[in-house]
């Protein structure tokens, strides 16, 4: 039966768009372009728009698959090899933390559950003040958050929260605690909760479905399934020359053989807050402050669970819609970590893999799925003076990998966090809380749970830590000895080279960071579109 939804990358490469398929290619491959693009997530779709509509000659290079609406099935067992960076199981260096990261067309933009958050004004002001970014004020950015916001059409969602955000709701509003309703990047949505395998139907308005459609039409190429192994430097070490990539083989990602070499004018890398440092350590890239990778965060999130009276089916509907600051903003920026409270979509793989427990145990509480409510706690790293983030480095094959060691400030927060979301869910009407540690069992009161979760060891590998946002690691600065990039991305040593991606932050946002990558793009791939205009 043939779907009657339209397919947009089916359509375009029936076009003839410039698509370059690395698990088929053959034989070795050169390309010459102005921009060459590395990473085709956030930062690199917008940039590849913005700079093709400047008639600049454009090649995005992205290491995962080009996958489509019709390719996106809902099922777990394809979405997270095809999609997901290490099966979306990729891990800190001591394995404390579990990270989700896209890895196809459109990076995370095509599997993120859709929440559009500003970047908070104390974020900024912190940006201004302590590092000296006096650029970057309320009245600079937002035209290009307004801006960004209107080409994702950004907006707010109308329909009921789904059972499991409205649990979140009911206990704020019983204990009097600040909330709101998550504005999504989202069109004509089917409401299916399905976001993080793919939107099937094309209602999430990710990279994959507007800007390099865009970019593509305009003559930009792409090359997928294509890992940039490492840039080439001029002999004053002050340029880019080339930069080099091995083809990789279908979905396994493992190298066929062929090599790609492309020469650019400029080289932007948007390869995610560990694929962009990573880049440019494998290259020897000039780093003589010994700054690259360095105060790379995350948003560590811990998690509780709630089983409910009523059916709360937490797979379907509009997977976050609700949320609280209201422990984001309890203490000083730069005083005990504060935390975002959101709750997030339940699938049988991702949680079967992070429940606690073992056995009967594990099996009673996949049983009760139907009636599980799950809020997790994403807490603001990158203000606190204990709390320096991690590092990014380099496995004895050149792969990636984050050290990111948990600091107290983070684990006092974790504590704290657990505390907070079993009391709302309690007055959001639980019959019984589970606080995601190893050492936990349901707690049938409040203060049951409170007195487990003091009890509760702070140790990697007991307590469940997970992150979906990687900031950091090549971060803007006011001067060369603070960071890697001045604050329009521009390379400090490396005259010919720019960062637009998540790496840039100077610390965390302390909010899903999609819109603030999106803002910046618009920001600085315009500089750039009119620097190399001219040139």
């Amino acid at each position: 039966m043939t779907s009657p939804l339209k397919d947009p990358i089916k359509e375009g490469l029936a076009r003839g768009w410039q698509v370059y398929d690395g698990a088929l290619l053959t034989q070795d491959l050169q390309l010459d372009c102005d921009v060459a693009i590395v990473g085709s997530g956030a930062g690199g779709g917008i940039s590849a728009e913005v700079l093709a509509q400047a008639g600049l000659k454009v090649l995005l290079i992205e290491e995962g698959a080009l996958k489509s609406s019709t390719d996106f099935r809902l099922l777990e067992s394809e979405a997270y090899p095809q999609l997901y960076q290490e099966s979306a199981n990729r891990q800190t260096l001591d394995k404390g933390v579990t990270i989700l990261q896209g890895r196809t067309v459109g990076g995370s933009t095509t599997v993120n559950w859709t929440s559009s958050f500003r970047p908070p004004i104390e974020t900024l002001a912190w940006w201004r003040d302590k590092h000296g970014l006096s650029e970057l004020s309320e009245e600079e950015m937002l035209p290009w958050i307004a801006k960004a916001e209107a080409r994702v059409n950004i907006g707010e969602w109308l329909a009921p929260p789904n059972p499991n955000n409205s649990v979140l709701e009911k206990g704020c509003s019983a204990l009097g605690y600040s909330h709101g309703r998550i504005r999504r990047n989202v069109r004509d949505c089917w409401n299916l909760g399905y976001c993080g395998m793919g939107c099937p139907t094309n209602a999430k308005q990710s990279m994959l479905v507007t800007t390099i459609p865009s970019a593509l039409d305009k003559g930009a190429g792409l090359l997928a399934r294509v890992r940039v192994e490492r840039l080439l430097f001029s002999a004053d070490n002050k340029q880019v020359d080339a930069l080099e990539g091995l083809a990789l083989k279908d979905d396994t990602l493992s190298p066929s053989g062929v090599k790609v070499r492309v020469k650019a004018r400029h080289v932007l890398l948007c390869g995610g807050a560990i694929g962009t440092p990573a880049l440019l350590l494998r290259s020897g890239a000039p780093d003589p402050h010994e700054v690259l990778g360095k105060r790379t965060f995350l948003h560590p999130v811990v998690l509780s669970g709630a089983i409910m009276p009523e059916q709360i089916e937490p797979w379907s509907g509009a997977p976050q819609t609700v949320y609280s600051n209201h422990f984001l903003h309890t203490w000083p920026i730069d005083g005990q970590l504060g935390y975002k409270l959101e709750v997030p979509p339940i699938h049988p793989v991702l949680l079967s893999t992070t429940l606690t427990g073992f056995g009967l145990d594990h099996a009673r509480l996949m049983q009760a799925m139907p009636h599980l409510n799950v809020m997790l706690a994403l807490t603001r790293d990158g203000f606190h003076p204990d709390s320096p983030g991690g590092t990014v480095k380099l496995k004895k094959d050149g792969s990636p990998a984050l050290d990111y060691p948990i600091t107290d400030p983070l684990w006092q927060a974790f504590r704290q966090a657990w505390h907070s979301m079993a009391e709302l869910q309690f007055a959001g009407g639980a019959q019984s809380v589970l606080t995601v540690h190893e050492n936990a069992k349901p707690a049938s009161s409040l203060a049951e749970a409170r007195a487990q979760i003091d009890s509760l060891p702070l140790e990697i590998l007991r307590a469940r830590v997970v992150s979906a946002h990687v900031m950091g690691g090549a971060a803007m600065s006011a001067d060369a000895s603070r960071g890697v990039v001045n604050h329009w991305g521009e390379h400090w040593q490396l005259g010919n080279v720019s960062v637009i991606d998540g790496s840039l932050f100077p610390t965390s946002i302390g909010a899903n960071p999609q819109l603030s990558v999106y803002a910046f793009a618009l920001r600085n791939a315009s500089r750039l579109a009119s620097r190399l205009a001219r040139a």
